[in-house]
């Protein structure tokens, strides 16, 4: 009977083995079999060589510099065990940076050996009760601490293995992207196969044949070390990039970033349950950024810095700013600037100063207070004349035109431009607030919507207010304070002593005057266009086109009586004449009106002197703003403004544009 029973059992165990067979290979064997052969797609991408930027004669500004490189494309399921194998294997023909690696990174590196990781297991207290994430920082913490001898091979391993545990999984991260010796890349092309995901690959660097100082206003790219901006780290993730990619850090490659990146390479991986790689087709090759063409032309770009370099003053001067400008159509010919340290005498390269830095540019604001003065009515083109005298209302200082201290003299609005008249401007800035003047009365009458009433007037003209030029960190200048206190500022702010502007908007402001009344917005970017297959300049994807942004509608005859004004700075014949000899001589003729603000550095009282100009008189093609911050009260630095301008004329027609044809 025992024998039976044992006979019964073993019957019924095969019966049940049968059955499972039967369920696993009849009823659910094409499932198992299927998962067992799973495999899963990923994409794996590639970044492509940056966009070039080229200037308006078609000579490269910005490059890129072809590097030997060793990359790093990190698998699936890849443990930190695997890596640390990899690290140490590569470590021994490469050689890396090590003056960032940290000691908690250096312990990771450490810890991911697991005879390691299982020693230290050993001497962290009560590491059984621990989660792993408590024990692993609990040893990184131990390691840290108590190992500081690593040796330079070990810490090179562990500059290694830091960059590789930073990749995502099939994602691709240079282990040293410049300075690869031709030894290094010999002795690792022997022993890829031992390597897994270890190339040899190339990166790129920016270039700049045509100097640095184009850096000033195209901007920088982060470096694969920075990585991306910390601010700006999830936006550019959600938008497809890497944490170690490239990108464009500021000004114009910043502001064109998505059009100079190009497009990452697409390669579909499919990977089987196991992790293993089973096949790889490349679905997209990738497409180098496109090129931008700028407005600039880089010789006389830098022939203008040049210019600002050799004749910037020393003593208080904090620095000298220059933009020219095409007035028909907004582009950007030159932006040249230098920043000064009065205290130390240091000088910086610094054009994109004429964007940034607001300045207090004095009487330039004249040809504006006058065409407003036009507009509203309160002087027409055959009644203009009004009587230079001393400004006095009690509560506020007098006012007075330089030259003239106490007389009462009649002038024109052109006569007023020409002598630089304080007393004209103020009278017209009275008059468009609807407040008649009385000699001795209070200031406090003047009403408070003075300073609206000027600034709404100024705005016209792109002064007080963002030009739109396709540049980001552009200043909208500085606005005082305006209220009853301040009401005695609101009569300087009529001839351009109180709130401060940038030379880029009095760039805007001369080229409204060049062109009849259309403010313009500055551009520097002409041209988008692709690369053809010599690797030159492609076809044109974009072209830039001039863009009003309003009109001045003063009448045709005001604008030609301010225009005279200005030829008569130049050309006039008073003794008063505020244009020196040397802008007489440049031909062809120009036009200009001159500034010259009082300001202050380290206590000290000083000038700004600045000048707005366009030429040739009668049919303008280049306008020139200049403003030279902090000058000591001398001579010279009443000068200064018009020998850069005047050598910035020389240049133009020089190196842009003939001037045959032009009187």
């Amino acid at each position: 009977m025992r024998l039976n029973l044992l006979l019964v059992i073993v019957f019924l165990l095969l019966l049940a083995l049968v059955g499972q067979m039967a369920y696993l290979q009849l009823q659910n064997g094409a499932a198992f079999k299927a998962e067992v052969n799973r495999t899963d797609n990923t994409i794996e991408t590639n970044n492509v060589q940056r966009g070039m930027i080229y200037d308006s004669t078609g000579q490269v500004l910005v490059g890129n510099e072809a590097h030997q490189a060793i990359s790093y494309t990190k698998g699936v399921n890849v443990s930190s065990a695997d890596m640390y194998q990899v690290a140490n294997k590569l470590g021994r023909y490469l050689t890396i940076d090590t003056s960032s690696l940290t000691d908690r990174q250096s312990a990771i590196y450490y810890l991911a050996d697991p005879a390691h990781q299982q020693a230290i297991a050993k001497k962290i207290p009560k590491a059984n009760v621990l989660s792993a994430n408590a024990l692993a920082e609990a040893s990184e913490d131990y390691v840290a601490k108590h190992f500081d001898n690593f040796s330079d091979r070990q810490k090179n391993a562990a500059a290694i293995f830091t960059k590789m545990n930073g990749a995502y999984a099939l994602s691709t991260t240079y282990i040293k992207e410049s300075d690869v010796s031709t030894a290094e890349i010999s002795q690792i092309g022997e022993h890829l196969s031992e390597m897994p995901g270890v190339k040899t690959s190339t990166s790129w660097s920016r270039s700049y044949p045509s100097g640095n100082s184009v850096k000033s206003f195209v901007g920088t790219v982060t470096s694969e070390k920075q990585g991306l901006p910390a601010d700006e780290v999830n936006i550019l993730l959600s938008q497809g990039y890497s944490r170690n990619d490239s990108v464009g850090s500021s000004y114009i490659e910043k502001a064109y970033e998505p059009i100079l990146k190009g497009t990452k390479s697409r390669t579909s991986v499919e990977v089987s349950s196991g992790g293993k790689v089973t096949k790889q087709i490349q679905e997209y090759a990738g497409k180098k950024g496109s090129n931008l063409v700028l407005t600039v032309n880089s010789k006389f770009q830098d022939a203008v810095q040049s210019e600002i370099d050799k004749q910037l003053p020393g003593g208080t001067c904090q620095g000298a700013y220059a933009v020219v400008m095409n007035p028909k159509t907004g582009a950007i010919l030159a932006m040249a600037g230098d920043s000064r340290n009065p205290n130390t005498g240091k000088v910086t390269t610094d054009a994109l100063g004429a964007i940034n830095q607001p300045i207090v540019m004095g009487s330039v604001v004249k040809p504006a207070i006058i065409t407003g003065g036009f507009e509203a009515g309160v002087i027409t083109p055959s009644n203009n004349t009004l009587v230079d005298q001393p400004i006095v209302l009690t509560g506020t200082s007098k006012i007075t035109t330089d030259w003239n201290q106490n007389q009462e003299i009649p002038m024109n609005a052109a006569m007023a431009l020409e002598t630089s008249s304080n007393s004209y401007a103020v009278q017209i800035g009275m008059k468009m607030a609807g407040f008649k003047y009385t000699p001795g009365e209070s200031v406090n009458n003047v009403p408070t919507s003075m300073f609206q009433t000027l600034r709404n007037n100024f705005s016209q003209y792109g002064l007080g207010v963002k030009t739109g030029i396709d540049l980001p960190g552009e200043s909208a200048g500085l606005k005082g304070l305006s209220g009853r206190k301040q009401i005695g500022s609101a009569l300087v702010e009529a001839f351009g002593n109180y709130d401060a502007y940038t030379t880029l908007q009095l760039g805007q402001y001369v080229s409204t005057l060049a062109n009849g009344g259309y403010r313009m917005r500055p551009y520097l970017v002409d041209q988008i266009r692709g690369t053809n297959k010599n690797g030159g300049l492609g076809a044109v994807e974009y072209q830039a086109e001039p863009q009003a942004l309003n009109y001045v509608d003063a009448s045709p005859e005001a604008k030609a009586i301010v225009k005279q004004g200005m030829y008569q700075v130049v050309n006039g014949t008073s003794a008063h004449r505020t244009g020196a000899d040397v802008l007489q001589k440049v031909k062809p003729g120009i036009v200009a009106k001159t500034g010259t603000a009082e300001t202050f550095v380290n206590g000290q009282q000083t000038v700004t002197s600045s000048i707005i100009t366009y030429a040739p008189t009668s049919d303008p093609q280049v306008a020139i703003a200049v403003a030279v911050p902090g000058l000591p009260e001398t001579t010279a630095s009443y000068l200064v403004n018009q020998n850069i301008a005047a050598e910035i004329y020389n240049l133009y027609w020089k190196d842009v544009q003939s001037d045959n044809g032009f009187k």
